[in-house]
């Protein structure tokens, strides 16, 4: 029986993940031909079409997702293999904090791929807000903390820098799709609860811009805030990667206060950090950005 070719499968993989075999071309550096020739070439080995194709992109058939569960498996024990002979391998457990904020839509499904290829790294995540994040990396709670920055650079001579931020978005005034602000009324603003920064930065701007407001609603989480967005229920400021189905940002002209860019950094390293902390942080950097 002739045997997958790995890099066929991390074509399959790239392509899925991606959405379309344009889109993964830059991730298996390869061109789209070479890469529609690469998927024709691993149908025909299966004996199954594995992806669908419309206007929209691509999706695996039955089909393909039985063969990309292998696919992941397979390619993560090949780079684990590959990583052990160098020496690189990762193990153990950490502890790492995630801002709510950071690619929500995203962030289980990349948590999931690191998982994948390095089954001896044990991951415990907790996603947090703002202050209560820097108070618990300040008691020891966790190794490592991806934080969200409002205007990075405004850090004062004596503070602590974080590192290089791993990405940087745009904030937008964010509602359902089609709301509609009605002039002469308060704006109705939705938020996560005061210990977040952005709820903090959020009314602290609107105050400073005399903008009159109430809070309408304070969700526990971002996946709370979203699905209130959705109902209609109000106005809140968002990054770009939080925006989903349903949720768009206000068209123009809508009167409230223009918003600056975001950073996602790591929290800084504390003194004497043990080396597996600093490689695994060097790896989420590679792997979330």
């Amino acid at each position: 029986m002739q045997p997958l070719d790995l890099e066929q499968l991390r074509t399959l993989v790239a392509v899925v993940d991606a959405g379309s075999l344009t889109a993964a071309t830059p991730v298996v550096f390869l061109s789209q031909s070479a890469v529609s020739e690469q998927m024709r070439k691993l149908e025909a080995r299966i004996g199954h079409t594995l992806l669908t194709r419309s206007k929209a992109g691509v999706a695996p058939t039955p089909a393909g997702l039985r063969l990309l569960a292998h696919a992941r498996h397979l390619l993560a024990a090949s780079d684990e293999a590959l990583r052990d002979l160098d020496g690189e391998t990762l193990q153990g457990e950490l502890r790492l904090a995630v801002t709510d904020y950071f690619r929500p839509g995203e962030l289980s499904r990349l948590l999931s791929r690191i998982g994948q290829s390095y089954p001896q790294l044990r991951l415990h995540v907790s996603v947090l807000q703002g202050s209560a994040m820097e108070a618990a990396f300040g008691r020891g709670d966790f190794d490592i903390g991806l934080a969200m920055r409002i205007n990075p650079g405004a850090a004062g001579a004596g503070a602590r820098r974080p590192g290089a931020p791993l990405r940087r978005e745009a904030l937008a005034w964010v509602a359902a799709e089609g709301h509609r602000i009605v002039r002469g009324e308060p704006l109705r603003l939705l938020v996560l609860p005061d210990s977040c920064s952005l709820h903090q930065f959020t009314i602290r701007l609107l105050r400073e811009r005399r903008v009159p407001h109430a809070v309408a609603h304070v969700a526990s989480g971002v996946a709370g805030l979203q699905s209130a967005l959705a109902a209609g229920l109000g106005v809140a400021c968002l990054n770009e990667s939080a925006l989903c189905a349903g949720l768009a940002r206000l068209p123009a002209p809508h009167g409230l206060p223009s918003l600056p860019r975001v950073a996602f950094q790591f929290l800084p390293a504390r003194r004497a950090e043990p080396e597996q902390v600093t490689r695994v942080r060097e790896l989420l950097a590679s792997q979330l950005a």
